[in-house]
């Protein structure tokens, strides 16, 4: 309780730190902040190309499928790559005051959040353009989602920025983890295809869960899988837990070690 009573005293600095790194992210290009759209519709042009002309796909409405499950893998992917390097980013600021360091992995985390949030309105523009219509009830059920999410995001990123404070070949090495990831979450398949067999190892991976909600809701416009809503929260607040314990127990050496 003392922690977040400090972080709620801090928020000004979380809200601050937030505003700099959305300003900042395209600072300097020509589209400047028109990338934030710019970035998902050209990967979902891609995929969409490639599954639906070479590997061809027999989902209907595939680019929509792909969309749905593409912006949210985006945002986790992006906070946790990204956030492992948060703390080194920001070792100067770390040397000179005092604050809780986990301010800074919860302000890139929140900052890539808002990022999702914004290409949202794309999703429901395309929603709309192609006439698939919206479950209003579903849709009530989101900002839970979103916010499961988000715990998991937030705690894999603190678990890899207090680790590549010590490991710095981590930051390296999730890159290269994130997109095996990507490929063992049904984000451009279907999870029907996936062996029997393997269904016990593949349901352990909480961003299935995820994906899967935002799937139902829309793309299917059904109300999300309790059980899976569920077993993305249960796995969302073990990794935050998990996050919160190691980033306090390494934390007291970061300044040494930057």
């Amino acid at each position: 309780m003392n922690a977040l009573r400090e972080l709620y005293d801090y928020r000004e600095m979380i809200f601050s730190l937030v505003r700099k790194d959305l300003r900042g992210r395209y600072k300097g290009s020509v589209l400047g902040f028109l990338w934030t759209f710019i970035n998902p519709l050209l990967q979902l042009v891609v995929y969409t190309v490639v599954f639906s002309f070479i590997l061809k796909t027999n989902i209907d409405r595939y680019y929509l499928y792909l969309f749905v499950a593409l912006i949210p893998w985006i945002f986790f992917s992006s906070s946790v790559t990204g956030g492992s390097s948060s703390i080194v980013a920001q070792k100067d600021l770390i040397k000179k005051i005092y604050f809780p360091r986990e301010v800074i992995p919860i302000s890139y985390v929140t900052s890539c959040f808002v990022n999702m949030l914004l290409c949202f309105i794309v999703i429901f523009f395309v929603i709309i353009v192609s006439g698939s219509g919206i479950n209003p009830v579903a849709i009530l059920t989101l900002p839970v989602i979103m916010i499961v999410e988000y715990v998991l995001a937030l705690g894999m990123a603190m678990l890899a920025s207090a680790i590549t404070v010590y490991f710095r070949d981590l930051e390296h090495i999730l890159g290269i983890f994130m997109m095996a990831w990507m490929y063992m979450t049904p984000i451009m398949y279907d999870k029907q295809i996936v062996p029997k067999r393997l269904m016990p190892i593949f349901n352990l991976n909480p961003m299935t869960h995820v994906i899967e909600c935002y799937r139902n809701v829309l793309y299917y416009k059904t109300m999300p899988d309790l059980n899976s809503l569920l077993s993305s929260c249960i796995l969302g607040v073990f990794f935050l837990a998990l996050g919160s314990i190691v980033f306090r127990k390494l934390q007291k050496h970061f300044a040494e070690e930057l």
